[in-house]
């Protein structure tokens, strides 16, 4: 099953004593082939984990920086077969890293579930996040994707209380996902002091590693989480390298790797800090 990546990259990081670092990026942005690229240098980058987003024309819960990037691949012909095409490549030369897809409810449904999930696996996606498919409405997908050994992962935010949180985590498997400020991505910051209780919290009501995402843009906000949780998630911070270097005619490639580097430097050193 392709979700045993989940578990053994965490069970790996957990003997280590460290957070893991989850990179985001748009698949097609800035365009296919540079995409590819990204991918392909992100673990040696020092991702633990990569979500790939798969575009859509109304990403309601992403902030302006994630938006443009879905523009810029949907301009570029990206679609949800060419998101499993990039997996497919990605996989011929890393069969370790676990790979996330992440995204929005029509293009899966237009797809179908059972026919998604199935090539999905096949193309070796070991977890999906849809950020608008409510627990209540997700039995279809989560069937299909169990079926195939898809991990489907959950979010909670910080208005998740405790008579929502059985909902949430039920059928989760993976990690769960943690976005820490009310609103969208890139636009407000973390707060350490506020995430350990959440996280403490989602870990007792799911028994999995927590992610969290949402608010991390530099190395000291990355460090901060990773004291805390079981990874740190960073995608806006990345998607801004792309697009300044693109704007900038500069090696698109190598600017976002050297952010990444930055941000998993700093996540790998935090829990040394307070040895």
């Amino acid at each position: 099953m392709t979700k045993d990546r989940i578990d053994r990259r965490f069970a790996a990081l957990k003997a280590e004593n460290r957070a893991g670092f989850v990179s985001y990026v748009m698949a097609g942005d800035p365009d296919a082939a540079t995409a590819l690229a990204i991918l392909e240098g992100l673990p040696a980058a020092g991702a633990d984990l990569i979500e790939l987003g798969f575009p859509f024309s109304d990403p309601m819960a992403e902030g302006p920086t994630i938006q443009r990037a879905s523009q810029r691949a949907l301009a570029q012909k990206m679609t949800l077969n060419g998101t499993l095409d990039l997996v497919r490549a990605f996989r011929q030369g890393d069969d370790d890293t676990p790979l996330i897809l992440m995204g929005y409810l029509n293009p899966l449904m237009n797809k179908g579930f059972e026919t998604f999930a199935r090539e999905a696996a096949q193309a070796g996606v070991d977890g999906l996040i849809v950020v608008d498919c409510p627990p209540e409405e997700a039995d279809p997908l989560a069937d299909a994707l169990e079926a195939h050994g898809v991990s489907l992962i959950r979010l909670a935010a910080p208005t998740t209380d405790d008579a929502r949180l059985p909902a949430v985590v039920r059928r989760t498997s993976g990690f769960l996902y943690y976005v820490s400020v009310a609103g969208v991505t890139g636009v407000k910051s973390a707060d350490a002091g506020d995430v350990a209780p959440a996280v403490a919290r989602l870990r007792a009501a799911s028994g999995l590693p927590v992610a969290v995402g949402f608010g991390i843009r530099t190395p000291e906000q990355a460090a901060a989480v990773a004291r805390i949780a079981d990874a740190a998630v960073v995608g806006s911070a990345l998607v801004d390298e792309i697009e300044s270097a693109a704007k900038m005619n500069e090696n698109v490639t190598e600017k976002v790797l050297l952010k990444a580097s930055e941000l998993a430097k700093a996540v790998r050193s935090a829990r040394l800090e307070l040895a």
